[in-house]
């Protein structure tokens, strides 16, 4: 699984329905409005890194209301939430 962090900034006058359309995209698994430098951030969750260009560059980029966009892919995952999942299997 590919993970992309990718950062948007929108006209200001269309970020919530610029977050709308974005999060209807097939691979965007989540739309967070921030505070700081940039609008939104999109998680992008595809399959194979080839699909990045299509779900990013063709969809994401050119949504309604996106000025600019600057993507970060993730290297690998830590979260204690999953850890403490794993190894709380079997355990009542």
């Amino acid at each position: 699984m590919v993970t992309a962090f990718v950062m948007i900034k929108a006209r200001t006058d269309s970020i919530p329905e610029c977050a709308q359309e974005l999060s209807e995209i097939d691979g965007v698994s989540e739309v967070y409005s921030v505070s700081g430098d940039w609008d939104l951030i999109a998680i992008v969750r595809i399959r194979h890194y080839e699909n990045l260009a299509e779900v990013i560059s063709n969809r994401v980029s050119k949504a309604d209301g996106v000025v600019e966009t600057t993507t970060h892919l993730a290297f690998r995952a830590f979260s204690q939430h999953d850890l403490d999942a794993a190894f709380s299997l079997g355990l009542e």
